[in-house]
């Protein structure tokens, strides 16, 4: 899959959403994925570029077993907006059935889909599944393996400790002459960047609001060119994908109020899949300060604030990082739904234009008109002054 490589992208111009989910256990589980369906929908219809679905199986808190499933029936709300897995587990499943499912899938959304690679999060999915998370990884790079030249079309025989493929290819081509677009999940581990590289397949950072994963993004990076460039790829920043999480409202202290509405609900969930207890947890106000200074564990911290202050944010992982293509937004479920959907209006308002220079033709004409008011007042005062003579007349 070795392409030619456009030039570095400086800053991202392509933005989407992370939806996990991150569903409170008080919450109505039905009405919870309905509205994960309707961000679908409000995403594309506010210019967002992508939406990726997650999977697992256990906790009752990230409650999307199949992201493929999401991504059928989102993709009959939408109209041009691209779903990715986010991320599928691939070591709980064989590679030809994932396959087939997503170019299935690719056909069903018009060639809209990409895939999401990554080993498994939860250990308690992998404990119900009898797979010891040691192996994972390895189980990881085995099914990559296969998984890049069967969304090619090729005949894959393989047999490894958990699946043996004879003769396996898939049905259906892509809709497209592309090849499925194809990214694995990179957290802090260089397992991630060095199996795309290897691969020739992009990267998705999950962990660029962690202070952690923000300063090891320039040498992951580093790691992934070197590797794609030993195995004869290119590395490509334009589809770099990087996760962090922002809420916007019009001042701060407004969205930090929205955050308050669920943050106790998200600490007591992080504290229990990550063994860590958090002093805070009865005081909202202190639990989101923690939140946006220092950052919740797994979580990382968050951008609070104005589009002013995601501007900021965002061109500061671009310094960290160097540059990257795409920024997704990960949607934890803290605040209320109609102040999420205003979080992502005033982020498509005037985010988007910043990075993608919108409105660079207004301003060059804005201020051409101020340095030329002299000449162009005078002749509209000279013409009145005609015109009332004529009058007079």
């Amino acid at each position: 899959m070795s392409q030619s490589a456009p030039s570095s992208l400086e800053k991202p111009v392509r933005f989407g959403a992370f939806i996990a989910p991150f569903h409170p256990l008080e919450g109505n589980p039905t009405l919870q994925l309905r509205r994960d369906l309707k961000l679908a929908q409000i995403l594309d219809e506010l210019g967002f570029d992508e939406v990726w679905f997650g999977e697992h199986h256990s906790t009752g808190v990230e409650t999307i077993g199949s992201p493929e499933l999401m991504i059928a029936a989102a993709a009959e709300r939408t109209s041009r907006i691209m779903f990715g897995t986010g991320v599928s587990s691939v070591t709980y499943h064989n590679p030809l059935i994932l396959a087939d499912r997503i170019i299935q899938l690719d056909h069903m959304t018009g060639g809209r889909v990409a895939l999401g690679i990554g080993p498994g999060q939860l250990p308690s999915d992998a404990f119900m599944m009898g797979i010891d998370p040691r192996d994972q990884r390895d189980m990881m790079a085995e099914a990559i393996e296969v998984l890049v030249p069967l969304l090619r079309g090729e005949t894959v025989t393989r047999r490894t400790s958990w699946f043996d493929l004879r003769e396996a290819r898939v049905q259906l081509r892509p809709v497209s002459t592309e090849p499925i677009q194809m990214a694995v999940a990179s957290v802090f581990s260089p397992t991630g960047v060095t199996l795309a590289g290897k691969n020739g397949i992009d990267v998705l950072s999950l962990a660029a609001g962690d202070p952690r994963g923000a300063d090891a993004l320039r040498n992951g990076w580093t790691t992934h060119e070197k590797v794609a460039a030993d195995h004869g790829h290119v590395a490509r920043r334009d589809r770099w994908r990087l996760v962090g999480q922002m809420h916007l409202s019009t001042s701060e202290a407004q969205a930090r109020q929205d955050l308050e509405w669920g943050v106790l609900r998200a600490t007591r969930y992080l504290e229990t899949i990550s063994g860590e207890k958090m002093p805070w947890r009865a005081d909202p106000p202190t639990a989101v300060e923690e939140w946006v200074s220092k950052g919740l564990p797994s979580w990382g911290t968050i951008v609070a604030g104005t589009p002013d202050a995601a501007i900021s944010g965002l061109e500061h992982l671009v310094e960290k990082s160097g540059g990257f293509g795409t920024f997704l937004l990960s949607i934890t479920d803290c605040a209320p739904f109609h102040t999420t959907v205003r979080s992502l209006e005033l982020f498509a308002e005037y985010v988007f234009p910043h990075f993608r220079n919108s409105n660079r033709n207004r301003e060059d004409s804005l201020h051409w008109a101020y340095d030329n008011k002299d000449q162009f007042m005078g002749r509209m005062n000279q013409a009145v002054d005609e015109a009332n003579q004529k009058y007079t007349r």
